[in-house]
This record gives C-alpha cells, sequence and structure tokens, in this order.
C-alpha cells in the first residue's frame, strides 16, 4: 500500500446540500463521521506525535440533506470490464434505491460499457424501471452488457452532458475507475455540474481500501467446490494430481481463500510468491511420496516469470497473460516421466464458469448496500469517488486513493500465514 502520508481522503462535491431529503425514517449519516484508515491504536498514535490527523475515510448513507433535486434529475449507469457475480444485483439496487429513495424517475442504461456513451457507437441506452430490473438480481452476467477499454473522455462527457444527465454510476474495476476520473476531471474542467459515483467491481478483490469487493465470496466458494472435485479426482487414481487454474491476474486473494474454504489443497500458487519448477515438483514428489495423491490451486497470473512474456496486451491495456495451467500441466507430466513416475494429472480451468455466474446470498446482501450507499453519495453531490468498504463499514474513497496502489496477498500477512498452515507447503518452491 502506498504512503498514507501522500494521499488526500478528503471527497469532492459538487455544492452546498440544501435540498431536504425525501427519506424519513431511516438512521441518518452526518457529514463529520468517519472511519479510522488504520485500526490500530500503535499507527494511529504515530500520526498524533506528529502533529496530524489520522487517515480517515467519510462514512457512507443517506443524509438529511442532498444537492440534487430529485424532480429533475436525470442518472446513467455502466458497467465495464469483465463479468462478476453481482453485476445485475447491483444495478437493481441503484435503480430502485433512485426509484423509492429518492423517487429519481429518469435511469439510463448505457450498454456495452463506455461505448454505450460513445457517439462513434451509437448503442441506443435501456431506460431503467423498477419494472424491467425487478428479477434481474437472480441472473449472472449484466443486463448492459460490457467492453473492455476506454473510450474518448471528451465525447463521454459530451454524450453527458447532451443528455442532461446529473449522475453516472460507474461499475467497474481499476481500469475502469481510471477513466471514471478521468470522466470526473473533464466535467470539472467545464464546469458542469455531474457527479460521478464509482462502485468497484473486481472479482481479484485487488482495488486499494477496499476490504471485500462484491461477487468475491461467490467466486470463492465456486473456486472451492471445484479444488474439492480436483480432489475427488486426485483421490480416486495412483499418484492422482488435481490440477485448478483459479483468478487473480496480480492478486491471489481467490486462490488463496478458496484454498482455505476447501481444506485439500497441497500446493497454493499465487502472483505474489514467487516459486521455481524445480521447487514445485519437489514438493509435488513429497506429497505423493505421502499421500499417493496431491491437489494444486494455481492463480492465473501464478509464475509468470517462467514463461515467455508478451507484448500483446487487451483494450483495457491489460498484457496477456502466460497460461500457468497449461504451463504447469506440461511440466509436471514431463517431470514424473522423466523419472518414470506414473501419475494421472486431471486439469480444471473454471474461470468463465466462475465470472457468469449469480452472486451467492452474502453477496447478494452486499451488492444491496453498495448501490444504495453509491446512490446516497450521488444524491449528496459527492463526485470522483466510490463506495468502499473498511472494517466493516460502507465508506467514501476517493477514486485517486482508490487507483493508487493494487492491493494484493501480504507474504508476511496473517491471511497467507494461514494457507501455509492449511495446506503444510514449504514457505518457498
Amino acid at each position: 500500500m502506498v504512503e498514507l502520508r501522500n494521499l488526500d481522503f478528503g471527497i469532492e462535491t459538487l455544492g452546498e446540500c440544501r435540498i431536504d431529503t425525501p427519506m424519513s425514517g431511516v438512521q441518518f449519516t452526518d457529514d463529520h463521521e468517519t472511519v479510522l484508515v488504520h485500526s490500530d491504536f500503535a499507527a494511529v498514535e504515530t500520526f498524533q506525535k506528529e502533529g496530524l490527523m489520522p487517515p480517515a475515510f467519510e462514512c457512507a448513507g443517506p443524509r438529511r440533506k442532498i444537492y440534487h433535486d430529485p424532480s429533475k434529475l436525470k442518472c446513467g449507469i455502466v458497467t465495464c470490464g469483465g463479468l462478476c457475480p453481482g453485476l445485475n444485483d447491483v444495478i437493481r439496487a441503484v435503480v430502485l434505491s433512485l426509484i423509492h429513495h429518492y423517487d429519481v424517475q429518469s435511469i439510463f442504461g448505457f450498454r456495452y460499457g463506455f461505448e454505450g456513451l460513445s457517439s462513434r457507437h451509437q448503442h441506443s441506452p435501456l431506460d431503467l424501471s423498477a419494472e424491467n430490473v425487478e428479477d434481474i438480481h437472480g441472473r449472472g452476467s449484466t443486463i448492459l452488457g460490457t467492453s473492455p477499454g476506454p473510450q474518448n473522455v471528451t465525447d463521454v462527457v459530451n454524450t453527458l452532458e447532451r443528455m442532461n444527465v446529473g449522475v453516472l454510476f460507474v461499475i467497474g474495476g481499476e481500469t475502469t475507475l481510471c477513466s471514471a476520473k478521468a470522466i470526473s476531471q473533464e466535467i470539472a474542467h467545464r464546469g458542469l455540474k455531474i457527479g460521478v459515483i464509482g462502485i468497484p467491481k473486481t472479482i481479484d478483490n485487488d482495488i486499494s481500501f477496499v476490504q471485500q469487493s462484491f461477487g468475491f465470496q461467490s467466486a470463492v466458494a465456486e473456486a472451492a467446490r471445484v479444488l474439492n472435485s480436483a480432489h475427488s479426482e486426485a483421490i480416486g487414481a495412483r499418484n492422482g494430481i488435481g490440477l485448478v487454474k483459479l483468478l487473480g491476474r496480480h492478486s491471489g486473494f481467490v486462490a488463496a481463500y478458496a484454498t482455505l474454504a476447501s481444506g485439500d489443497v497441497d500446493l497454493c500458487l499465487i502472483p505474489e510468491i514467487p516459486f521455481t519448477l524445480e521447487g514445485l515438483i519437489t514438493a509435488l514428489r513429497a506429497c505423493l511420496r505421502k499421500n499417493r495423491h496431491a491437489v494444486v490451486a494455481a492463480a492465473e497470473g501464478a509464475g509468470q516469470n517462467l514463461m515467455k512474456k508478451t507484448a500483446v496486451a487487451d483494450p483495457s491495456g491489460n498484457h496477456h497473460l502466460g497460461d500457468i495451467g497449461r504451463f504447469l500441466q506440461h511440466h509436471i507430466q514431463k517431470a514424473f516421466e522423466s523419472e518414470g513416475i506414473e501419475i494421472t494429472l486431471t486439469y480444471m480451468n473454471p474461470s468463465t464458469a466462475i465470472r457468469s455466474r449469480p452472486a451467492n446470498a452474502y453477496d447478494s446482501v452486499f451488492c444491496l448496500k453498495l448501490g444504495h450507499n453509491a446512490v446516497h453519495a450521488a444524491m449528496a453531490g459527492r463526485t470522483n469517488m466510490m463506495v468502499g468498504f473498511w472494517a466493516q463499514h460502507f465508506t467514501h474513497v476517493p477514486i485517486s486513493a482508490a487507483v493508487s496502489a493494487r492491493h494484493q496477498v501480504n507474504p508476511k500477512g496473517k491471511n497467507w500465514s494461514g494457507v501455509i498452515m492449511t495446506t503444510g507447503q514449504p514457505m518457498h518452491l
């Protein structure tokens, strides 16, 4: 994580909130309510000794006074990047909160990511009503569609201005949030009063200052189920090896937590912890000698230093990864064949099935709360921010802070220590 002293956690606003909220009978949040970034007293005390205020997030929640006049407000929603469990749940939560909490009646769903805001693509927006989002939360994917990559920021803001959109809700990951920040800056440059509210979508759980992102729990549950299946395959054969490639380009949270949830994994490989083929084969050999079977969970970004790098990137600027699953499948089989040891290796790659599945019950609740708090922030005139979740509280996080660094598994942290204790794998492979 970046040095917190270099970050500003203040939240931008469009102006003073002067309108009484139409909401009643709810617990309101005051603007002075905050959540400390640091949870330990020693870190807080360090800032105090230096005469500094400890860094803190503004608390999310409904305000008594709002900025936008609901009777005149038009809102837009866009989903960007890859699929993730819970996208439809978030869309539904935002739409129903705007309608039922604030009586906003004009809501556009922009199609296929930022393409929907581009005059070049000319996608017609979807009119979102309570009726047409009523049952979408039981489905995977997104009713709005998605696409990778940014669009021309000037063109996007032109569309928002032409359609008289007052708030744009942007649901996406790090690259999407960077685009949302650029859109906010162009809006400010023009002196427009358009709010941009981010809702972090990252199945890899890799956005900073978000304790947990939506879809992560669903992904871990499904990944653990596949790992258990790989274990069943492995124990069904002499010297059986189950190899499962899981999500995680740069952050191995899905693989690590699925390993903990499964309890059947012998070796967990994540991008944050380098390993060698020799170390991996040695550890596998020990597992087979002891148990006659083994299960390996490999995040998609693990072991990239072992493969030939490519300069090819997708429209979002992400470089194509080497296929660690197929790479390991080949080299594991080759290594044991050279030793005259017969193995039965089963390879599984459930990534697409995990991304496209509906959210589980936990994530559905989480998506509902994220959507509601995004709407409350928007109505209170906040902009260039995303809704976060920190220390069990929903928060307002400046987009600049959210994209300042990537959230990754700490190799010296308790979570990874738990993985080592669960698997029994060597500290260094």
